[in-house]
């Protein structure tokens, strides 16, 4: 038996971020259950990572908004508990002060308890709220035989796109070895083997379980540290020279092509969140949720097939690079590259194009959607127009950013 087979790994979800920048659809929601590509939440790419991966014992740590994320992570993630294994929420629980998490590593500080009761060898963190695939038993393999007491998945980027990141420069002789981490540079040094590329941190992480405790441990008492796992922790093993990187292009996830390997996508804004709906469309998708030998994993209720059908007086119903959800019924309407989720009802002479429509959206006969993200339960009056007109759309209240018009949940049209 290999030393990795005997190792007990953990997995912690960190799922208590904000999402500010992802307003309004965080106002009444935590940014890992925002929806997603029509039937998921953000979180369940991160879950399905964890558990295809091969490790079934995770906890997700939860904060801000929780009560939807709370309730899709218990509905959806329950497995054998006659083997030990579980996904559950951890809410924030001020088990070592009045305070809430003041950051990632605090997080883990406060929710040290977990460990000290499953006493793994190997804390796989990972964050809950990018679009990707990875295999991190892979990850862990190389962790353990590098002898590192941390190691952070890394991805590549182009060297002009550094100062958007925390950038990981490595040892020169051993591309593996954290030299510095480096958050967010205006000079930085290229790879070894590529100088127009950086590795930039993905928030994921592989730790040996002591070592972690002792750094967070540390970290709690630390004057002037802002708590966080990439700006903390991840430094204070630099500085012992006692830091990996795992550089993600290694990672080979069964079913993956040539076009969607190694895709990962931070969705932080909406700018990116819809840009990544765009690359689940396209015909060739940029990530291809198709994969069946590494399926994404979630649930969406009772939902009937998606239907398109004609309209009282004929008119035939048109799709065209549409993502369309169960339950999703298209009466005489025409959809055009668009993500529709389910129970989103699409009337006669209706137009969506370039769009995201979430659960229970209603589109008015005649009624044209452009370049929109509309929420849960927002109606769209016969003949109205969203996205044709950024100025008539802020002038009626909507939010319009980088061309985009956002109706938040349930949010009404001006009468």
């Amino acid at each position: 038996m290999t030393d990795r087979a005997r190792k007990k790994v953990l997995a912690i979800v960190l799922a208590g971020g904000e999402g500010k920048r992802l307003m309004p659809l965080t106002a009444d929601r935590a940014k890992p259950a925002v929806p997603f590509a029509g039937i998921y939440r953000l979180i369940d790419f991160a879950l399905s990572n964890v558990v295809n991966s091969g490790y079934l014992q995770v906890v997700v740590l939860t904060q801000y908004k929780s009560h939807s994320l709370d309730r899709h992570v218990t509905q959806t993630w329950r497995m054998s508990t006659l083997l030990g294994n579980y996904v559950t929420p951890v809410p924030a629980q001020q088990r070592v002060g009045k305070h809430w998490y003041l950051g990632s590593a605090d997080a883990i500080y406060q929710s040290l308890n977990l460990l000290k009761d499953e006493k793994p060898d190997i804390v796989v963190v990972v964050g809950a709220d990018h679009v990707y695939r990875m295999d991190f038993s892979q990850m862990v393999e190389q962790h353990v035989e590098s002898g590192a007491a941390c190691t952070v998945a890394a991805i590549r980027q182009h060297i002009s796109l550094a100062d958007q990141f925390g950038v990981i420069d490595v040892v020169p002789e051993d591309p593996t070895r954290i030299r510095e981490f480096l958050e967010k540079p205006t000079d930085p040094v290229g790879l070894p083997d590529n100088p127009d590329e950086v590795l930039a941190s993905m928030g994921n992480y592989v730790f040996d379980a002591d070592a972690l405790i002792e750094s967070v441990t540390k970290d709690a008492d630390l004057e002037g540290s802002k708590h966080d796992m990439g700006g903390d922790i991840v430094p204070s093993f630099v500085d012992k020279d006692d830091a990996g990187v795992y550089d993600f292009k290694n990672n080979t996830v069964p079913g993956s092509t040539e076009r969607d390997r190694g895709y990962w996508r931070d969705v932080g804004t909406m700018q990116s969140y819809f840009a990544a709906h765009m690359d689940v469309i396209s015909p060739l998708p940029i990530f291809n949720l198709y994969n069946f030998d590494w399926p994404i994993y979630t649930t969406y209720g009772p939902q009937p097939p998606a239907k398109l059908v004609r309209a009282e007086g004929g008119t035939l119903p048109h799709a065209e690079d549409a993502v369309l959800s169960p339950g999703v019924v298209v009466t005489g309407g025409r959809v055009y590259r668009s993500v529709v989720s389910p129970a989103v009802r699409i009337e006669v002479n209706a137009e969506v194009s370039d769009s995201v429509l979430m659960h229970d959206v209603r589109v008015g006969a005649g009624a044209i959607v452009r370049h929109a993200i509309l929420d849960k339960n927002v109606v769209v009056p016969p003949g109205a127009r969203v996205g044709v007109d950024p100025e008539e759309d802020r002038a009626r209240g909507f939010m319009v950013e980088d061309g985009i018009t956002i109706l938040g949940k349930d949010q009404q049209f001006p009468t």
